[in-house]
């Protein structure tokens, strides 16, 4: 018996040696800060965050891999006992959630496929793209529905992925597993800021828009009698529906698919159909806004340009003043339309719903005369929006077109000259540049130099062939030690409280392939000392100023004593543009008289510019950006489409007019008439289209 005992004992005593020499050799650290984040989290090991299950992504959050709110399954109460232990505040952040971008599945396809023995669509695109026509369409089995790990996914009757946006988290996953990219993370922020790319599946309605309306969407809406819903994706991209509803040149007509087989649809008028629908409803639809940033942002111009932009801001999260030199907010809109085309009570109304999203607005203050670009930045504003217009905008509304300095160091060339034939000598500087300008710009450096400039130089985007003067004239000029920047682009501007310190410039380089593309030269960007910039367009550059930090040395002086630094920021390229670089690219308006919606489209694009320049965000167009000259496959002609004739709009009578010329003359669609017009609409993508069966007499004819 005893040496039965002892031999279990020694057995154990073995066993536990090893376990204790294992335990020392093996051992694995757990930090105690994995350990309670992995408790807060819900344990539901989900994987919407995209880390193997709650302990990966606990140990992310913990090692700073992952923000305290990346888990998308746990909701706020969990982001903020995950901030609270990793001793950081936490900030609302604005939901996302998964949108599908195709509009026919294959059940709609004349030519159906059948994926015998492969169901998942990462497989089928392995095999020749997955034996579809359309190059972005949905391959419809379902690999998203089946990935989806909180069930917010499922398959439509049309062969197309459908979003339960009460179950869906915005983890992503169906993002990342689609082949095709068919459905995409969005939030109301991103859908304001989205530009149509070569990659998406849009209609030609769509890409005409130069502010970016999902046409096909709102007319949907209407369509079913949803007209409140229509404003809504109206107002993601265009903040004015009742103005351009009025007034648009409407180019999205020109383009659209229903013209191949009788007439466009009435794309304008119905807008102008919801919009005005909303009004007489007496209630405004409640716009999304991102969670609040804390941070100011002044726009210059209270026009069609600057009041989209501080609506998007104020959407953004940003507090946005306006600042307008006249007594009432609405620029051209107000000076320039006549009210039988805009009544100033549709204006005003528009207007206020504007200035309801949080937009504040003060008038009778004129930039360079009664406040200054350096004093908004010293009053605590993170950025200004500058869109002032330029000299026909202020003959056009009954402005003095005078020279006043509107921005740092910036003049008008037209202003400077003019001031010389006039016998006023304007204020020149030690160091000029001018851009662009044409013949004027020798003239204007030799005026300059007369006038004590020290250095003049000339920026031309073009080659010195394709200088607007002949080789003698710049030659002489270049003797007279003027010098020139040929295919150079005006990059920024840097200054110092309320003068301009020098210019960025470089030059560029264009890139042949399939879209030739211009870039900036590798090495060239250099700065030049400019006090003075003479701009040859008509109109101010649409810029953004923001305060830029520098080393302080032991003899600067103090904080509030120092002088505010800034430099500006260029808005990305629109799709007019035909390069992205520099400020004044090829393509884009150098006057005021532009439709009013590429004004809106500028607007937008200015508040989207913003708000990545506060968010240290590369501010540059994106990527296969859909242009006015980018191709994109289509479709020639329609079949089968059961014609019908386009809506007429109702207007005052030739003796109404008389009795009142300020009466408005087009009356609007009725509803009537805006449900039918809206079901003509082909809902169309890049080559699909809705097609109607044509009536019994077509088909025997």
């Amino acid at each position: 018996m005893l040496p039965a005992i002892l031999a279990i004992g020694g057995i154990g005593l073995i066993a536990g040696v090893g376990l204790a020499v294992a335990s020392k050799v093996f051992y694995v650290y757990v930090d105690p800060l994995i350990l309670s984040v992995e408790e807060a989290l819900p344990g539901a090991n989900c994987g919407g965050c995209g880390f193997p299950g709650c302990s990966g992504a606990a140990a992310a959050i913990a090692t700073g891999q992952a923000p305290p709110n990346v888990c998308v399954g746990g909701g706020a109460d969990v982001h903020v006992k995950v901030a609270a232990i990793m001793g950081v505040e936490f900030k609302e952040t604005e939901p996302e959630f998964a949108r599908p971008g195709c509009y026919y599945g294959v059940e709609s396809a004349d030519l159906k496929y059948n994926y015998d023995g492969m169901n998942d669509c990462r497989a089928a695109m392995l095999l020749g793209g997955g034996a579809k026509v359309c190059p972005v369409g949905c391959l419809g089995l379902g690999t998203c529905v089946k990935a989806c790990p909180f069930g917010a996914l499922s398959m439509g009757a049309d062969g197309l992925p459908v979003v339960n946006t009460r179950l869906c988290t915005g983890c992503g996953t169906c993002e990342r597993i689609c082949p095709k990219h068919i459905i995409t993370l969005t939030s109301n922020s991103l859908r304001m800021q989205e530009e149509y790319t070569t990659e998406q599946c849009t209609a030609p309605c769509q890409r005409t828009c130069p502010a970016g309306i999902d046409i096909p969407a709102y007319i949907y809406q209407i369509s079913h009698g949803n007209f409140l819903e229509a404003v809504k994706v109206i107002k993601e991209k265009n903040p004015l529906p009742l103005v351009c509803g009025r007034i648009c040149l409407h180019p999205c007509e020109f383009q659209c698919r229903r013209g191949l087989e009788d007439e466009p649809v009435a794309i304008n008028p119905l807008k102008r159909f919801v919009a005005d629908y909303e009004m007489k409803s007496g209630q405004r639809i409640e716009l999304s806004k991102a969670p609040a940033t804390e941070m100011k942002v002044a726009v210059v111009g209270g026009g069609a340009e600057g009041l989209t932009a501080a609506s998007f801001l104020a959407r953004l999260g940003y507090e946005p003043t306006v600042y307008e030199a006249m007594p009432q907010l609405g620029g051209l809109l107000r000076t320039v339309i006549p009210e039988s085309r805009l009544p100033r009570d549709v204006l005003d109304w528009e207007i206020q719903g504007i200035l309801d999203t949080g937009v504040k607005a003060i008038t009778n203050q004129k930039l360079g005369k009664d406040f200054t670009v350096d004093a908004l930045l010293n009053d605590g504003f993170s950025a200004v929006f500058v869109a002032t217009g330029g000299w026909d905008a202020q003959l056009a509304s009954g402005q003095r077109a005078e020279p006043v300095d509107v921005l740092p160091g910036v003049q008008l060339l037209a202003h400077f000259t003019l001031n010389w034939m006039f016998g006023r000598k304007p204020v020149v500087g030690e160091n000029v540049m001018i851009l662009g300008g044409g013949n004027t710009s020798i003239d204007a450096a030799r005026l300059s130099t007369q006038s004590g400039a020290k250095q003049v130089h000339i920026l031309f985007r073009g080659t010195r062939a394709e200088a607007p003067f002949s080789q003698e004239e710049l030659r002489a000029a270049e003797q007279e030690g003027i010098q020139f920047h040929f295919g150079s682009a005006l990059i920024k501007m840097i200054g110092e409280g309320p003068a301009l310190k020098a210019a960025e410039i470089a030059s560029l380089e264009t890139v042949n392939g399939e879209n030739a593309t211009t870039r900036i030269k590798e090495g060239s960007l250099q700065i030049i000392n400019v006090d003075n910039l003479l701009i040859g367009a008509g109109r101010f550059p649409e810029l953004i100023y923001i305060s830029r930090k520098a080393q302080a040395e032991e003899s600067d002086p103090t904080p509030e004593q120092r002088p505010n630094l800034w430099e500006t920021v260029a808005p990305y390229a629109g799709p007019f543009a035909q390069e992205d670089i520099g400020i004044f690219r090829p393509g884009e308006v150098t006057s005021d008289y532009k439709a009013v919606v590429e004004a809106i489209g500028s607007g937008r694009r200015g508040a989207i510019s913003v708000n990545k320049a506060l968010l240290g965000e590369a501010v540059e167009t994106p990527p296969n950006m859909i242009r006015r000259h980018t191709y994109v496959i289509s479709v020639e002609e329609l079949e089968p489409i059961a014609r019908s004739g386009r809506q007429k709009m109702a207007e005052i009578s030739a003796e109404e007019r008389l009795v009142d010329p300020s009466a408005e003359i087009e009356l609007g669609f009725s509803e009537e008439q805006a449900l039918q017009e809206a079901k003509r609409c082909l809902r169309c993508g890049l080559i699909c289209y809705r097609r109607t069966e044509a009536p019994a007499e077509a088909k025997s004819a």
